[in-house]
């Protein structure tokens, strides 16, 4: 694994965090946890996929801190 391999994860998941703080802003909410669509929501999906992502670097199992 090299740097562009790390900055590839980090990338994704500031890249879904905006995307997702851009719906909250949208609909005035300051948490995920207060919309009607919580279980439903792609964004929200991504975004968790992405912090995954970020800590395991794409594989499957542990994570790296």
């Amino acid at each position: 694994m090299n740097e562009l391999d790390i900055d590839k994860w980090q990338i994704d998941l500031a890249e879904k965090k905006r995307l997702l703080e851009e719906c909250q802003n949208s609909k005035n909410l300051i948490s995920c946890l207060e919309c009607e669509k919580l279980l439903d929501c792609i964004t929200r999906d991504e975004y968790i996929q992405a912090v995954y992502d970020s800590m395991s670097r794409g594989g499957t199992g542990g994570f790296e801190f």
